[in-house]
């Protein structure tokens, strides 16, 4: 039986674009492939809000995470946590020997641009990492504000993982002075698992040529020069079926118009939001939710486990809390292609489980 999947990803996949993943295969070497990686990156630009240039990689979203903190970090780099997966980038300079320190928030708290200035201003640093949407807590971090903070400083790279919020939220990379803003596929975008995508600044390619050791399949400068001079091709064999369905999906993102798919899914998460304080709580501070998650306090106390079991006997997923919240919350994605109408049918048949 298969379930409707309202969990931080992989989320469920359209049929159209699951087709299009099973495009005969064509020569990632030929005229071709280039031209399908140029329509890509025209469209990514525009979900982007950017003049910046689009690196594919056949990896999840960690791939870039790890490849951008070891490409662009000269001096040290600072993370700025708010949760498992800003966590995740520290780890990552750690076992790349990057110079790194961990800045972290409360659960549940957003990290603020005054924090990001008071880090910044001892000018240890030359790289910031920040998790725009911490599906472990529910916050969507005020990366634009951020950004206005960094361009006080000439010399610091900025660098987003927007892996749950890219094309459910709006990202203005350029207004918001992002230098790598990195997802992967299979959340809001809505496609299988397998791939992963960045834009790659100029202010980050010219730091990147400074770094000695960035590694070598996630060396972001050569994935970026080797593309520039084939002609939209890379060093290593991209996943060409992925990247039929993005070229597919894409254009059917802009035919939905992004400022309307950006309204669905706020439209969602409103829906989640209200069933949540009506039965429970939001975990999060209502300052800064997310669009494309949400996760509630288990304030009565039920077996988030159990739930589950009964929810996938009806064709549906939720998730647990994440962590050491465990138990203690629980978590509804609203992201992809889903509708209102889905999310109240999830949520009709939460309510009947629990007898509300």
């Amino acid at each position: 039986m298969s379930k409707k999947l309202f969990v931080p990803g992989p989320i469920d996949v359209s049929e159209d674009v699951l087709g299009k993943m099973a495009t005969q295969v064509i020569s990632h070497r030929g005229i071709e492939a280039s031209k399908l990686q140029e329509n890509i990156t025209k469209n990514l630009q525009k979900l982007f809000f950017t003049k910046n240039d689009i690196l594919l990689s056949t990896s999840s979203g960690s791939g870039l995470m790890e490849g951008s903190i070891r490409s662009c970090t000269l001096k040290r780099a600072a993370v700025l946590s708010c949760g498992s997966f800003g966590d995740r980038w520290y780890k990552m300079g750690i076992s790349n020997g990057v110079p790194v320190d961990l800045f972290k928030v409360e659960l549940g708290k957003a990290i603020e641009p005054e924090m990001v200035d008071k880090v910044l201003s001892t000018n240890k640093y030359d790289t910031i990492m920040v998790t725009h949407n911490e599906t472990s807590t529910g916050i969507a971090n005020p990366i634009k504000e951020i950004g206005d903070v960094i361009k006080k400083y000439d010399d610091i790279v900025y660098c987003v993982d927007t892996v749950s919020s890219a094309g459910g939220m709006k990202i203005e990379v350029d207004k918001s002075n992002i230098d790598i803003c990195l997802t992967s596929v299979q959340k809001a975008l809505g496609l299988p698992p397998g791939m992963s995508l960045c834009t790659f600044s100029e202010k980050a390619r010219q730091r990147a040529e400074k770094v000695p050791n960035r590694g070598y399949y996630f060396d972001l400068l050569s994935i970026y020069e080797y593309m520039k001079n084939k002609n939209y091709q890379y060093p290593s064999t991209p996943s060409l079926s992925h990247m039929f369905a993005l070229n597919f999906q894409l254009k059917k993102i802009l035919k939905e118009g992004l400022e309307n798919r950006f309204k669905r899914h706020e439209e969602m998460a409103k829906v989640v939001r209200l069933w949540a304080c009506e039965h429970f709580q939001i975990f999060t501070d209502v300052n800064y939710l997310s669009n494309t998650l949400t996760v509630i306090k288990n304030t009565q106390g039920i077996s988030v486990s159990n739930l589950n079991k009964k929810l996938q006997e009806r064709g549906f997923l939720i998730a647990n809390g994440y962590g050491d919240l465990k138990e203690k919350t629980f978590r509804i994605s609203h992201m992809g292609d889903y509708t209102v109408e889905d999310i109240n049918e999830l949520l009709i048949n939460i309510d009947d489980i629990l007898g509300f």
